[in-house]
């Protein structure tokens, strides 16, 4: 009887130790599962960092198209109201009271007549700078200033674009590349009852158009400009940052003259007489991704530096004196 329930007993013990028993994987296994787990995921690794990286560039080539487009629009909002374009000759000569057919307004704008942000020649250059004749609405009263009955007036202002380099990073706001920037100077407006822009802006002169001033024609009078004394107080405002310092040579069509550097990201040919002008501008995406970037153009990177070009006629009146 001992015996039976002794064979019993071992039959459970041993039965007890096999249900019990602990399984998992040998160390070979598991070096082979990591192995195997590496070659799929690395490709598939590589495979979305190449997706995001390609997303990331897309989109910055997108957001510069769009900021050029933009940009473009605006000026050629601006230029609309032109009624004087200057050439090379007005932004390279400075005032000359000896021979005053031979004078410019070189002197008399930023940056040699210096604006807050906007006084060193080697980083801030003027490429495009026009007189235009600003509409103003219910600038003026029909009466007197304070009557409630309005109607619209006009102003002169001179606007002035720039292309303003920033390699050295010297202002960490902006990239590495280059930028455009816009400067303003508006006067009174022209009439009794004005009620509306007052006052001039610092340093603003009307445009030289009295019939005492020397000169046979419009662009002998206008380069003959000169700033009132007062300092400028206007600052050079940002338009568009991630411009190119590089790109193919731009070539003017005949009879205009080209204004700024021909290989920058911003450059104007000028028909002064004509009062038109047309604009190049060339983004350059590849700061957007790495603000150290020292890529310049390429043909094989051409896709990297969006480029857009307008060409506008200024429509306004300017009266002659």
């Amino acid at each position: 009887m001992r015996s039976s329930l002794k064979f019993i007993l071992s039959l459970k013990l041993k039965c007890f130790g096999i249900n019990n028993k602990n399984s998992g994987f040998t160390l070979i296994e598991l070096l082979i599962g990591m192995v195997l787990a590496i070659l799929i995921i690395t490709p598939l690794l590589g495979f979305m960092i190449d997706i995001l990286d390609t997303d990331r560039k897309e989109q910055a080539k997108a957001t510069s198209e769009q900021e050029i487009q933009a940009a473009l629009d605006f000026i050629e909002r601006d230029l609309q109201q032109a009624v004087y374009i200057y050439d090379t000759d007005g932004l390279t000569r400075i005032a000359n009271t000896t021979t005053p057919i031979n004078s410019g307004i070189k002197d008399q704008i930023p940056p040699l007549k210096g604006a807050p942000n906007c006084t060193d020649g080697t980083i801030c250059t003027p490429v495009l700078v026009f007189w235009k004749r600003e509409y103003l609405a219910d600038s003026v009263g029909v009466t007197s200033k304070t009557d409630p009955v309005k109607d619209d007036g006009f102003a002169y202002s001179l606007v002035a674009y720039y292309l303003i380099t920033n390699s050295t990073e010297r202002n960490i706001t902006w990239s590495r590349s280059a930028r455009i920037g816009r400067f303003q100077i508006r006067g009174k407006v022209s009439a009794e009852n004005y009620n509306k822009g007052e006052d001039s802006s610092p340093g603003y002169n009307p445009p030289p158009l009295d019939p005492t001033i020397p000169g046979s024609t419009l662009k002998e009078k206008m380069n003959q400009w000169k700033a009132d004394s007062a300092a400028y107080t206007a600052r050079v405002e940002t338009l568009l940052d991630y411009i190119s310092t590089s790109g193919p040579a731009i070539t003017c069509p005949t009879g205009s003259v080209g204004i700024g550097t021909n290989t920058s990201g911003f450059y104007a040919c000028v028909e002064a007489e004509k009062v038109l002008a047309k604009i190049h501008l060339r983004g350059n995406a590849y700061f957007r991704l790495d603000k150290n970037n020292q890529i310049q153009y390429s043909n094989t990177a051409a896709t990297y530096f969006p480029t857009a070009s307008i060409q506008v006629q200024g429509r306004g009146f300017l009266p002659a004196k």
